[in-house]
Order: structure tokens, then C-alpha cells, then sequence
């Protein structure tokens, strides 16, 4: 079930991007490992500058986080600014909090520069309150985003209920600057421009090892040798083998499921505005629509462990709880992906080596920090120039009980769907 190939985003992707042919040797200014929305921002900033770039991926374009998550291009991070603040401090937190600000007007200005068809929707994204808890969540994060000069809008339970067209809701906080995408051919399409600018794309071709030496880096990949000056290790939760450089985190699996193409008249009565939504639940649930007018819904958990048939019988009653109208709907795509979770929700940037850094932990956010991430590591790499950084690099981060604590997440998120929205 969890295969790529059963992916709604697989099935429905019209980007494409022509490997390269492999070489048995190469030498170039900037290796990049990993072909998701980090790697592929990367790959195309560095070949537009002029760089020699070679990216290697070890399965296809998107396999991992970056060809199954939900497609919502956000502004931010789950975390309210203070408590960015609070973790990196008040210049460092600044800096962040505006640079992903306006991660979304990137993501959508490179899809418009390089023609990417990842049906794209720019109308913004609702946060909605479960609860009065959830409400009164929204309500701080609404006073700290517009403090910082957020265009956000506190929405009332009626005004959310003629946004979301279910009665299900509290209220909801909306960002104007977000918007939906087709998450594998936006990634695709990155990839598809890389290769266009100049950039080397390789893929069905893992990197093996690494080692520095005489000022250049040296990987040995399943079909050749690659040199390099400078390396990105961009693989964030689908880290295969060179375990002395593996990112450190907290595994988290979320899956989706959506139904065929609604009617038209079923259609208007579910997100007329087309805005993409979650909600504030710690269990969270994700749902959309996507261009030919599918319902997707989404949350915490892995469809390959136990709990998979306890996740699906409650996609089934939830659908029915927020939109009734859709009781009857059959669910014909069901997938899932790994979430690279860090502790504090601070993607991390790690020093493995002379001009190599590794990028992974967006905890849930991939596609506007992974934009603006590949773009700021590759043209910090090939300047020699560390401020321009998004976050500070730093030599070692580890997680402490990782296994223990995705066994946990796991463990609550089938209990929570067992018991939750039954009737």
C-alpha cells in the first residue's frame, strides 16, 4: 500500500525530467545528494549561477517526503515566531521568520519562471480550530504573525464554515500568501529546470561513500566516481547508507487517501475558495482538493504498520463527520511518507565536512523551507560565505530515543484514530 507507485501524485504527474547519461567519472563544483525539494532548489540556484552541478538520487525525482506529502506551500514553520525566537534567538529567529515568510511568493514565482505544471493555486491556506483550545491556539498565533507583519486573518466558526463549506470548526486562522501544489511535479519541475540550466541529474544512483581528500570531495556512487568542491547531502528522512553522516531525527509517517473526482455540484459545497487546510488537533488532519476535483485527506501514521486498517477506518468517518455529503464517497488512493522531525521544529543544517553540509528536519514543512534552503546552502557553499545561511550551521546534532519516540507517535496516532470520530 505504501509503494510509490500508488501514489495519487505519481499517477497525476505531468513534469519529467530527462536523466542524465551517467559518466564514469566527473568533476564538479557542487555535488548535491538527494533529489527532493532541498536538492533540486539547490541544483537549479547553483547551475543558474554558473556552477558545474551534479545531483544524485538514489531512487527516482521525489521518492521520498518531497512525492507524498500533502502540497501545501506555506509561509513559516509550525512554530509561532516567539517561539522561533526563543530558539534561535531574537536576530538569528528574525532572520528565519522572514525568509520564510515569503518562501511562498518563491516556490510560486519558480513555478511561473520555468513553467512548472504542478497545478498551482495560490489561495491561500485555512488553519482551522478544532476546538475552543484549537480556537483560542489561533488566536495567539494570530496576534504574534500580525505583530510581525503577517497579512493572517482570524476567521469566526460561521465565516469558516462558508470557507471550508462543514460546519466542523471553531473558526480559522487564513494566510493569503500560501497555496496548494501537486507536490511531485512541483519537484519534478525543479529538477526538469536544473537540467535545463545546466545541471548534471542522475538518478537509480546512490552515493555509497565519501571521503575528503587533497581539498575535493570524492563519492563513490553505484555507477561511478564523482568529485566535487562542495557537497549538500540533502536526503532528510530517506537517508540510505554513509551512516557516519546520517541525519539525526524522529521518523513521523503521515498518509493520505482521496476519492475520485467529485461532481460538480458535490464539488461546490466542499472548499469553493480551493484553499488547502489542517487543523489544529495534535493528531492533526490535512484535506484539499486537488485539480480534478479529488478530495484528499490526510494525518499522522503509517499504513504499513498495524494501525493501517484502524487509519483507513477512520479516514471513512471523518470524511463523513466534516462533510456529510461525502459519506458515500469511496476511497481509491491511499499512500504514505516520512516526516524528518526534529525536537525543537528547527530544520537543522549540519557541518559533515570542508564544504559539505547536510540540510534535513522541516518537520512536516518541506516545500517552502526546502525552496529557500537549497537555494541559501548552495549559494552559501559556492561564495564560501556562512551568513548567508538560513540557520547556522552547526557540527554535530543528535535526537535522544528516536526509535522509542516513533513507536510512540505511532502507537497514539492509531489509538487516537480508533476512538475518534466515530458516532
Amino acid at each position: 500500500m505504501s509503494d510509490h507507485d500508488q501514489s495519487l501524485w505519481l499517477n497525476t504527474c505531468r513534469e519529467h525530467v530527462e536523466p542524465s547519461v551517467p559518466t564514469s567519472d566527473l568533476t564538479v563544483d557542487l555535488a548535491v545528494i538527494g533529489g527532493g525539494y532541498t536538492g533540486c532548489s539547490a541544483a537549479l540556484s547553483a547551475a543558474r549561477s554558473g556552477a558545474s552541478v551534479c545531483l544524485l538520487e538514489a531512487e527516482e525525482i521525489g521518492h521520498g517526503g518531497s512525492g507524498r506529502n500533502v502540497g501545501l506551500a506555506n509561509a513559516g514553520l509550525w512554530l509561532p515566531p516567539a517561539d522561533i525566537r526563543g530558539h534561535l534567538g531574537d536576530a538569528a529567529g528574525d532572520r528565519l521568520i522572514d525568509l520564510l515568510a515569503a518562501a511562498p511568493a518563491e516556490v510560486f514565482d519558480l513555478i511561473n519562471r520555468h513553467g512548472i505544471d504542478c497545478e498551482p493555486v495560490r489561495n491561500g491556506t485555512l488553519h482551522c480550530a478544532h476546538s475552543a483550545a484549537g480556537l483560542r491556539d489561533l488566536q495567539a498565533r494570530h496576534a504574534q504573525l500580525t505583530a510581525a507583519g503577517a497579512p493572517v486573518e482570524l476567521l469566526s466558526a460561521e465565516q469558516t464554515g462558508q470557507r471550508t463549506g462543514s460546519a466542523a470548526f471553531h473558526g480559522a486562522l487564513f494566510d493569503p500568501r500560501a497555496g496548494t501544489i501537486q507536490p511531485l511535479a512541483y519537484v519534478c519541475g525543479l529538477a526538469r529546470a536544473a537540467a535545463e540550466a545546466g545541471a548534471s541529474i542522475h538518478t537509480q544512483n546512490p552515493v555509497r561513500s565519501m571521503q575528503y581528500e587533497d581539498g575535493v570531495w570524492l563519492l563513490t556512487t553505484a555507477k561511478g566516481a564523482v568529485r566535487a568542491k562542495s557537497v549538500i547531502q540533502a536526503t532528510n528522512a530517506y537517508h540510505r547508507d554513509m551512516a557516519a553522516s546520517a541525519p539525526a531525527y524522529v521518523p513521523v509517517y503521515y498518509f493520505q487517501y482521496a476519492t475520485a473526482p467529485l461532481s460538480d455540484n458535490l464539488r461546490a459545497s466542499v472548499l469553493p475558495g480551493g484553499e488547502g487546510c489542517w487543523d489544529t488537533g495534535l493528531i492533526m488532519t490535512s484535506f484539499r482538493m486537488d485539480q480534478e476535483g479529488r478530495f484528499i485527506i490526510g494525518a499522522m501514521g503509517d499504513l504499513d504498520q498495524a494501525g493501517g486498517t484502524i487509519h483507513k477506518s477512520w479516514v471513512q468517518r471523518k470524511l463523513a463527520q466534516l462533510y456529510p455529503q461525502l459519506a458515500d464517497q469511496n476511497l481509491i488512493e491511499g499512500w504514505h511518507g516520512r516526516i524528518a522531525m526534529t525536537s525543537d521544529h528547527i530544520p537543522k543544517i549540519t557541518q559533515i565536512g570542508p564544504n559539505a553540509l547536510s540540510v534535513h528536519g522541516y518537520s512536516g514543512r518541506g516545500i517552502g523551507p526546502g525552496t529557500v534552503f537549497g537555494r541559501l546552502v548552495a549559494e552559501s557553499l559556492l561564495q564560501n560565505d556562512p551568513s548567508l545561511l538560513p540557520v547556522p550551521a552547526v557540527a554535530d546534532y543528535r535526537e535522544n530515543w528516536m526509535g522509542l519516540r516513533r513507536a510512540y507517535l505511532e502507537t497514539g496516532a492509531a489509538l487516537t484514530h480508533f476512538v475518534k470520530a466515530r458516532f
